[in-house]
């Protein structure tokens, strides 16, 4: 992600967020998909809820780039219905092994944001084939 100002990061913060919590995280899963340091405080997940942003570390912002990725996908995957990609992003998947995508992001956590935007944006996917075979 290219550097944003204080403002864009509060609304990349306040976007994320709202997408998170339809999802049905709880604060714990929120610090493993956003890359958070794993003893960030509950509290701090509230105050990125009133408006504070997530911190500008390179490691919260890859993260935050896929999760961005995987939003615009289920939002361009399902542009009628919203809803259904929270209930995409919970039903078991057989692409990766009955889990549904939030638990792969959970549970992996950087490796399982790629997946599920992988999955998720075919343009995404080219891009690391690309990238791998050394191609770009």
């Amino acid at each position: 992600m290219t550097a944003m100002s204080a403002e864009e990061r509060v609304s990349l913060t306040t976007t994320i967020m709202q997408v998170l919590d339809e999802w049905g995280l709880q604060s714990e899963h929120i610090v493993a998909v956003v890359g958070l340091p794993d003893k960030t405080p509950k509290r701090n997940i509230r105050k990125f809820r009133e408006g504070a942003s997530f911190p500008d570390s390179t490691v919260v912002m890859e993260h935050l780039e896929h999760l961005v990725g995987i939003i615009t996908s289920l939002r361009t995957t399902y542009p009628m219905n919203p809803q259904m990609g929270t209930h995409w992003m919970r039903r078991s998947n057989r692409l990766f092994n009955q889990r549904p995508p939030l638990q792969v992001m959970v549970e992996d956590g950087l490796k399982g944001l790629v997946e599920v935007r992988s999955h998720l944006d075919c343009t995404y996917d080219w891009q690391m084939d690309d990238e791998r075979s050394g191609r770009l």
